[in-house]
């Protein structure tokens, strides 16, 4: 075999071992009994250090060079880019580091599932110190590595080559319209009643319509599943993807919506480029663009009029506890119902408007750990100060629906949170330029038919894998790279009418 072979056969067996660390990690949050937490996290741990060891595998660095020298066709010459950037981003952390780092947020991520529910930010604020410190130390080899500061070395590691210096105006462009627009909007939404409706809404109910519009926008069944975790996430392999979402009985949307989420990230995985996937170029893109995925069908398409015109008399005859009759049930009332805009704690549960505020938030204040200017004891200062500032509520004492509401900071996942509002962002680049390519778009929607929507993300995102990078891959498929204004377009045809 020559140097490539023997990379592509290295990384196909790396691969392997990504399987079933995915499948392990599903279990954990979905499955496992707490009692298995312990051992889990040492097996994950384990795992997760044999991986580390392949990828720096000295013999790595050496086939690299010697397949630099070797004729490759443009998809192998993108799969050896990308297997040089693991190996140049794995060779600078040390082995004890990766082993300590999974313990640490293992034992962590286990226990804040514990510690949200019974509001206890003293006792998960010093397992989060260890996570937090750990972070640090890999931001610093990482920094010292790249010649990037600590929190865009982060950064760079979910969205290759982004910086703080390229997102923070454009996120100080969203600060600076979104709560004005987010003003304008509830003013206009107080003179329009809604109408919640009422019952109990079982949790079965609510699976079989979740499950229903999975097969809707196309999700294969043959290679995935749907189940229950603490918080709604896409996980597993491309030919076995699992998502998962949370279920209360007072409230259906969040839940539904979840899923759509949660199901758009999965149609991106069951459309990787299957001859590609068992080797870095086959994986999705980027965070952002994964994210891309998952609002598109979640924001842009599925809470459009079109889609809700579709929808309406699915929930009216999805649950027992609903009456066509009443207005609350009527098209008009559930089309306000999923376009609802308030000022809201959760970020999950929030509306596109003021989505971006809560990543801004977050974004802000893991900058500021990873680069020292914050300690992990005044979060939950910060972190009121701002939603105050930004979205006028206070979390004073109420840190489950405040600095303990996501997984991400206890999993030791910083530099992810910027992801989802260029996420959004790219989503409505990338469904403008669809509708404009397809002007029956929306109405085929309406019809409860993805098939146009779902080849066209097919063709220009899921199929391309990593043989482009984001930028080339937006100007291929909108003519541009990504711009601001068409996620503030959106927002003002939507919720204004402009």
């Amino acid at each position: 075999m020559n140097h490539y072979q023997q990379l592509q056969l290295h990384f196909a067996r790396l691969n392997d071992l990504g399987h079933v660390q995915a499948i392990a990690g599903w279990d954990e949050a979905a499955m496992m009994p707490t009692g298995g937490g312990e051992a889990r996290g040492q097996a994950l741990a384990t795992l997760e250090v044999i991986m580390h060891g392949m990828v720096t595998d000295p013999r790595v660095g050496d086939w690299i060079e010697g397949a630099s020298e070797e004729q490759l066709d443009p998809w192998q010459s993108a799969n050896l880019r990308e297997i040089a950037r693991s190996y140049r981003q794995s060779t600078c952390i040390p082995a004890d580091l990766v082993e300590r780092q999974k313990l640490v947020t293992s034992r962590s991520e286990q226990a804040w599932r514990r510690y949200r529910a019974e509001n206890n930010w003293q006792a998960m604020a010093p397992l989060l110190q260890e996570v937090v410190t750990l972070a640090r130390e890999e931001a610093a080899v990482r920094a010292d590595a790249t010649g990037l500061s600590r929190y865009d070395a982060l950064l760079d590691t979910y969205e290759p080559g982004m910086t703080c210096a390229r997102v923070d105006p454009l996120f100080a462009d969203l600060k600076g319209f979104l709560p004005d627009l987010l003003d304008e909007v509830l003013a206009g939404h107080a003179a329009e009643p809604l109408l919640l409706p009422e019952g109990s809404f079982s949790v079965e109910e609510q699976r079989q319509l979740g499950l229903e519009l999975m097969r809707t926008l196309g999700f294969d069944f043959e290679h995935g599943r749907l189940d229950v975790s603490h918080h709604p996430f896409c996980g597993g392999v491309p030919s076995d993807v699992r998502i998962t979402t949370r279920y209360r009985t007072d409230d259906f949307v969040a839940a539904l919506m979840g899923v759509i989420h949660e199901t758009g990230h999965a149609l991106y995985e069951q459309g990787l480029p299957a001859n590609w996937r068992q080797q870095p170029v086959g994986q999705a893109l980027s965070m952002a663009m994964h994210e891309s995925q998952s609002l598109l069908m979640e924001m842009q398409a599925c809470r459009s009029r079109e889609f809700l015109h579709y929808l309406t008399p699915h929930l009216q005859h999805a649950f027992a506890a609903a009456d066509p009759a009443r207005p609350a049930w009527s098209e008009d009332n559930l089309y306000r119902l999923y376009t609802r805009v308030k000022r809201g704690y959760i970020r999950v549960d929030a509306d596109e408007v003021s989505y971006p505020l809560h990543v801004i938030l977050r974004y802000e204040l893991e900058r500021d750990l990873m680069e020292g200017r914050m300690e992990v004891t005044e979060i939950p200062e910060a972190w009121d100060q701002r939603m105050q500032q930004y979205l006028g509520l206070s979390t004073a004492g109420n840190y489950s629906d405040g600095c303990l509401q996501d997984v991400h900071w206890p999993a030791g996942l910083f530099g992810y949170f910027p992801t989802y509002t260029l996420g959004a962002m790219t989503a409505a680049q990338l469904f403008a330029t669809a509708r404009r390519d397809n002007p029956e778009l929306l109405q085929q929607l309406g019809d409860g038919n993805f098939c146009a929507l779902l080849g066209w993300l097919r063709d220009k995102v899921h199929s391309q894998g990593k043989l482009l990078d984001y930028d080339a891959l937006m100007t291929q498929a909108t003519g541009d790279t990504l711009q601001a204004h068409y996620f503030r377009d959106h927002l003002q045809q939507r919720y204004l009418g402009l």
